[in-house]
């Protein structure tokens, strides 16, 4: 049974979950306001939006399981705004990382991503997500066309991977919250991975059942 919704219910769906994904910037500047980040704040800033880019790939890629599982396509009106969430976090983290620790020295930033694998691999993740963020928008659906647009935009799966290696380089001691991170993405992937098997076996019984017979 598919769970339709009308088109008022889902524009104020999403208008709730534009506002949720908000919550943890305010939380975050809240914090800074009463002076409670910690004897660091530069790096508190950067984990907090460093886990929250991560939490926001997550649940995009989360929406075509779900979907699908749940039989609500509407949830697919949602991954567009979920992705650009991701890169707004992903893009806070970056900043935080060239301003507040680098000060915009270009010497030293690439000196620092040249040198600390963590943060290469952090920053190759973040310039893949910019052509994402970039192509989001329904003209340039229409530009690429959806098939080269859909290929395009499956790098958010190795974006995904980085970003969980970055963390997992990143802590070096305790790996439990990156180890959560690959776990659930593991299990977007193989449920992707179930998904387009079945997809395939579907196509080719039916393309059997109606092939004309030899003889």
């Amino acid at each position: 049974m598919t769970f339709q919704l009308n088109p008022s219910q889902v524009a104020r769906i999403k208008a709730a979950v534009f506002i949720a994904c908000l919550i943890p910037l305010a939380l975050l500047a809240l914090r800074a306001w009463r002076d409670q980040l910690g004897a660091n704040p530069i790096e508190y800033i950067t984990r907090s939006t460093g886990w929250w880019t991560l939490t926001f790939l997550m649940i995009t890629l989360a929406v075509t399981p779900a979907r699908k599982l749940l039989s609500m396509p509407w949830l697919l009106r949602l991954r567009r705004m979920l992705g650009l969430f991701a890169f707004f976090y992903a893009s806070l983290h970056f900043t935080t990382y060239i301003w507040l620790d680098q000060f915009f020295d270009l010497h030293d930033i690439v000196k620092d991503v040249m040198k600390r694998p963590f943060i290469t691999v952090g920053f190759t993740a973040f310039l893949l997500l910019i052509p994402l963020a970039a192509t989001s928008t329904n003209a340039m659906v229409k530009r690429l066309g959806a098939r080269r647009w859909q290929w395009l935009h499956r790098a958010v799966y190795a974006i995904g991977t980085l970003g969980v290696i970055h963390f997992l380089w990143l802590v070096k001691k305790d790996i439990r919250e990156p180890l959560a991170f690959g776990l659930v993405l593991a299990v977007l992937l193989g449920v992707r991975l179930v998904f387009r098997w079945r997809g395939h076996a579907r196509t080719s019984s039916a393309t059997a059942r109606v092939a004309p017979r030899a003889g």
